[in-house]
């Protein structure tokens, strides 16, 4: 089952339920009944103790849409939000998760490198080869994480991802997206995955490891649509930069547990472990890692790039385009009270 959540040609916000991928039922969405976000039907979801697919069809369906319409006239929402208060939606990121090529890999296995020559970024990849993939109901290693920011960072897709006046990059990380609410037994539920667009500022990461946090609170984008129910083991999708109407890059990237170093569930233990996420009612989006950039690449992005990220099995591709926004904020604005 694929879900997505949209505004109507009344302004109202609905969710909607991908008909179908093929025949006569392609491009129509059918609307839930009285269902104004995915975190209203999660909710009444956990609260009768069955799944979300099962809570949709407890709600019914009730009239139509056109897909296309709701994509070309810019009504998709990201498919999971706090539709209340976006200070309730915590937005982060694991890395190092995902596997390198295979002479690296190899070289970690082999103990080519020695730990203690190693940077601290392949001491931790190092460590998620050999213990991030844990025996179910064990504890495996951590990996790296990042927070992004809150839910006003959310960008919808097909809109443009604003750039601060102040970053040195504007580039995409094509990646596999959780996406989570707090129950009221402060217990978290996945409802399911998202193509995501986490966006960074590989520049500024890369001038110092020390400035990977400033790197990440950057404005990002997931969906059109959240699929749910079980991932596939594996995962192989396109990441393509469009420019001037153009395919000016493109890379297959590769997704899911068997390209991972780490397990879905062993990266949602070391997240949700802390107290301070399990607030009742709370959205959690969290990017699951990539290994494909087009920065990598060196490839310089600018404004006018259209970025644009397939998953079989996801539905529609995530579209957005770059902006540069002013400054919000400038030396010498603090105010003393």
């Amino acid at each position: 089952m694929r879900l997505i959540q949209f505004i109507d040609a009344q302004g109202a916000r609905r969710v909607g339920l991908l008909a179908g991928d093929s025949g006569s039922d392609a491009g129509r969405v059918d609307i839930v009944r009285n269902a104004a976000s995915t975190r209203q039907i999660a909710l009444a979801a956990i609260a009768a103790g069955h799944g979300l697919e099962e809570q949709v069809m407890v709600l019914g369906l009730q009239g139509s849409a056109s897909y296309e319409a709701i994509l070309a006239e810019s009504r998709i929402l990201v498919p999971l939000d706090h539709e209340e208060d976006p200070a309730h939606c915590l937005v982060s990121g694991t890395g190092l998760t995902h596997l390198g090529s295979a002479s690296l890999r190899d070289a970690m296995h082999q103990d080519q490198v020695p730990m203690e020559s190693m940077t601290d970024s392949m001491r931790v990849f190092r460590w998620g080869l050999e213990g991030g993939r844990p025996v179910p109901g064990k504890v495996g290693v951590q990996s790296e994480w990042f927070y992004k920011g809150d839910g006003s960072i959310l960008v919808h897709p097909g809109r443009d991802i604003p750039v601060p006046a102040f970053a040195e990059d504007a580039g995409e990380e094509p990646e596999l997206t959780g996406l989570y609410v707090i129950g009221p037994d402060r217990k978290p539920y996945r409802l399911g995955y998202a193509i995501g667009n986490e966006f960074s500022d590989h520049i500024m990461e890369r001038r110092s490891y020390l400035y990977l946090a400033h790197s990440k609170l950057r404005y990002c984008a997931f969906g059109p649509e959240l699929r749910v129910g079980a991932l596939p083991s594996a995962l192989s999708g396109f990441s393509r930069i469009l420019r001037d109407g153009e395919v000016f890059w493109e890379k297959r990237f590769r997704t899911g547990p068997d390209n991972m170093s780490y397990t879905i569930e062993n990266l949602e233990y070391h997240h949700f472990k802390y107290a301070q996420f399990l607030r009742p009612g709370d959205v959690h989006v969290h990017f699951f890692g990539s290994a494909t950039a087009s920065f990598s690449d060196g490839v310089a992005t600018r404004e006018g790039d259209i970025f644009e990220i397939s998953l079989p099995g996801f539905g529609a591709p995530l579209r957005n385009g770059i902006a540069r926004v002013d400054a919000s904020y400038l030396p010498g604005d603090t105010r003393q009270l």
